[in-house]
């Protein structure tokens, strides 16, 4: 059997999208399951075990006649039996008909005429059990599995070197990941502020001077890091290249702290006893219930109104 995912969305929607992958691969071992993600998003399946192959599409971008119609012919070639799809337009619905793809999977919605199968869409869980819920229409009927990753092995090893050069000892660490003020891909009201980020750092290091603190650097936090590294100097960065690098960092920490972000994902998926912040995002969509991670809600939907001592009560536990 021939399966393509049209999985629109960032990284966090990819690795919220695995279980369903994994489902299907569970039940159609043989399968070949591609899934069609922009170019950003991408590198979600460096830890996919599931996923055959990517193509790339960016569903958000102005996409011409000429573009559609080169996604269409791409997947027609193909030759796939099932076409999976989280996009809820009629656009995309027509354009999986042309594709001639006998079983067309999606959401009950104003768009999802051209679907053979049409899921009633419960958006008042978690997001990974709703995008789930989809196999239903290949006649599946098992429970969601938590959210797995598939590290490659260099990653791990590059993980394990990584720590040895930030001198981690038995103590352990704590992870961090925030986002810029200055990001153009969060919402202001999702980017918990440079001072209050600081206030955690300086009480973690007043209380627990010998485990330390290791700060994620990506393309939405350099700028955050910098300027916490001007004011608390003691605290240490990583700078993993790619997604396996930093699920294995995150694999090997005993606390990740963190907003609303891919990171939070996978801190999830490995397991990683999580305090993850939220601001205009609903923790309930994208947080599963589990002692291991605890959400701090903004109760006026904005992460800044999330004291640094709010914060610092649910890692100490008071």
């Amino acid at each position: 059997m021939r399966v393509v995912a049209l999985v629109s969305g960032g990284i966090g929607d990819q690795i919220l999208f695995f279980p369903t992958i994994d489902t299907i691969r569970r039940h159609y071992p043989d399968a070949q399951i591609d899934v069609v993600a922009s170019s950003r998003s991408k590198a979600a399946y460096r830890v996919s075990k599931s996923v055959s192959e990517v193509l790339t599409f960016d569903f958000e971008d102005r996409n011409s006649l000429a573009d559609w119609g080169n996604l269409v012919g791409t997947i027609r070639d193909r030759e796939y039996d099932v076409a999976i799809t989280l996009e809820q337009s009629w656009a995309v619905g027509l354009m999986l008909w042309l594709t001639g793809i006998p079983t067309r999977v999606g959401f009950l919605s104003f768009g999802s005429g051209f679907l053979t199968y049409k899921i009633p869409m419960n958006s008042q869980q978690y997001l990974a059990t709703t995008y789930h819920e989809l196999v239903q229409g290949l006649g599946i009927k098992s429970p969601c599995p938590e959210l797995a990753l598939s590290v490659p092995k260099p990653d791990i090893e590059w993980a394990t070197n990584e720590q040895k050069r930030l001198g981690i000892k038995d103590t352990g660490y704590v992870m961090l990941y925030g986002t810029s003020e200055s990001s153009s891909e969060t919402g202001l009201n999702n980017i918990y502020p440079t001072k209050n980020w600081l206030q955690i750092i300086q009480n973690w290091q007043l209380k627990q001077p010998d485990m330390p603190l290791i700060a994620v650097a990506t393309s939405e936090s350099e700028e955050l890091i910098r300027t916490l590294k001007e004011s608390a100097p003691n605290f240490k960065v990583t700078v993993p290249d790619n997604i396996g690098k930093l699920a294995a960092m995150i694999a090997g920490a005993n606390l990740m702290v963190c907003d609303s972000s891919y990171p939070m994902h996978l801190s999830v998926a490995v397991q990683t006893f999580t305090v993850a912040l939220f601001g205009a995002d609903n923790s309930i969509k994208l947080l599963p219930k589990n002692d291991k991670f605890l959400a701090i809600q903004s109760p006026t939907g904005n992460i800044a109104d999330i004291s640094s001592q709010t914060v610092l009560e649910k890692i100490w536990g008071g």
